[in-house]
């Protein structure tokens, strides 16, 4: 059972879900097109076929495939309409009226990132992550992928609907294959270029092995950073509701840390020294993957009481970056010390994880590092003149386990790649 999501309404699921379907029966498969969304259904409307039977109406002990009607144009596709927002069903005892060994099942998930499009996701064995021909779209595919990977659903791919080349945002995807592009044209499902490309969609799909198809393999209660050799050292990731400080030079390069960080999850950044669109401009120059987060700039007397604010509004599994904090420290010592009171608190509340980057001391850098579950030291090394600059990142403090200690080579890879990351030899290797 694959689901079909997009965040952004108006992005194509439906002509993504039937198009696959239709392909699948050309290439000998039997295909199952289900409509998940009750408030604007619209599978059985582009399939040309009536409002009912629901998915409602089903009753115990029969199969789905009874009650779905054969599309007009691929009579081994089946086409079942959502329940209306009245009809008591849920998605999670679909299972119950499907047995469908050797037919290929779409669900068409509802836009957005609510109970609608969860309930249905959750129950799919891989999500089809579907965006579109603008950023917001894009944005929206993001989140997406982000919702599947906190539900613990593989991700099969993107299609990129109503484009003829992949966007280049789109290739910064990491553990996301591009599935392919669904050109625009006129009445899509009819046309001879759009049939041709989710053929080989379809293709693409059927290629795909288990391992392809497989979770990330980290654990429930841990959130990647983005940085691959790190999250694979500390078993998946940070736990969640962790604060930990980044503590490096200036001359470091550690906001590539920061930049990766913002790509496996929604991100409030905070800066206390840059603009938004200084922030924006520095991640687009960037030589690693950055996400797209929602940037703040909190300066003057108002700071702490404009980070608090802002804080206090985070959703649940996402990432806080205040970059640098150094600008916050240097306020009083007792006002600072309750913002980290409510820092750790919101961190802790919402499973979500905080990033601390700090640069030059400061007379209150203490009471960051006591908050701090786990404590980051990155140092830049140049081995010898006219010599790349080498980076390695130190782990000092690890809360979760006391006796942990890390040093670990950090190489910075160009956007189109992934950074090799090794650990160097470890003297204490025998004392841990």
């Amino acid at each position: 059972m694959i689901a079909i999501a997009g965040s952004k309404g108006g992005c194509g699921t439906s002509t993504v879900t039937l198009g696959l379907a239709e392909a699948f029966a050309r290439a000998d498969t039997p295909a199952l097109a289900i409509d998940a969304d009750r408030q604007l259904p619209n599978l059985h409307v582009m399939a040309g076929l009536d409002r009912e039977p629901t998915l409602a109406e089903i009753d115990d002990g029969v199969d789905l495939r009874e009650v779905a009607q054969p599309h007009p144009r691929s009579p081994t596709v089946g086409v079942v309409p959502a329940p209306k927002p009245s009809d008591p069903f849920e998605f999670d005892s679909l299972d119950d009226y499907l047995d469908a060994d050797g037919t290929q099942v779409l669900i068409d998930c509802p836009s957005g990132a609510g109970p609608d499009v969860v309930d249905p996701l959750r129950q799919a064995a891989g999500v089809i992550v579907v965006g579109a021909d603008t950023e917001r779209s894009l944005e929206a595919a993001e989140t997406t992928i982000e919702m599947a990977r906190r539900l613990g659903v593989p991700v099969y791919g993107a299609v990129l609907n109503r484009r003829s080349e992949i966007p280049s945002r789109a290739t910064r995807w990491e553990g996301v294959p591009l599935l392919g592009c669904v050109p625009d044209r006129t009445s899509p499902l009819v046309n001879d270029e759009v049939t041709a490309a989710f053929d080989e969609i379809v293709e693409r799909l059927s290629a795909q092995s288990p391992v392809d198809r497989a979770p990330p393999a980290f654990a429930g209660d841990r959130l990647p950073t983005g940085t691959n050799e790190l999250d694979r050292r500390l078993g998946g990731g940070i736990p969640a509701g962790s604060v930990v400080a980044l503590v490096a030079d200036p001359a470091s390069q550690a906001e590539q840390l920061l930049y990766r960080a913002t790509d496996v999850r929604g991100t409030l950044y905070l800066s206390t020294e840059r603009s938004r669109n200084g922030v924006r401009r520095a991640m687009e120059s960037a030589s690693v993957t950055s996400g797209a987060p929602t940037i703040r700039s909190v300066t003057g007397e108002d700071a702490l009481e404009e980070a608090t604010a802002l804080i206090e509004k985070l959703p649940d599994a996402a990432n806080l970056i205040v970059d640098p904090i150094d600008g916050l420290e240097r306020r009083n010592r007792s006002a600072y010390v309750s913002f980290l009171d409510a820092l750790t608190a919101r961190i802790d509340e919402t499973d979500g994880l905080a990033i601390l980057h700090c640069l030059d001391d400061s007379p209150n850098r203490s009471a960051t590092l006591r908050a701090a579950d786990a404590v980051f030291e990155l140092e830049a090394v140049a081995p010898g003149v006219g010599t790349d600059v080498e980076h390695y990142l130190t782990v000092p403090k690890y809360r979760p386990d006391a006796g942990f200690t890390e040093t670990i080579e950090l190489e910075f890879a160009d956007r189109n790649g992934v950074a090799p990351i090794e650990s160097p030899p470890n003297p204490n290797e025998e004392n841990r």
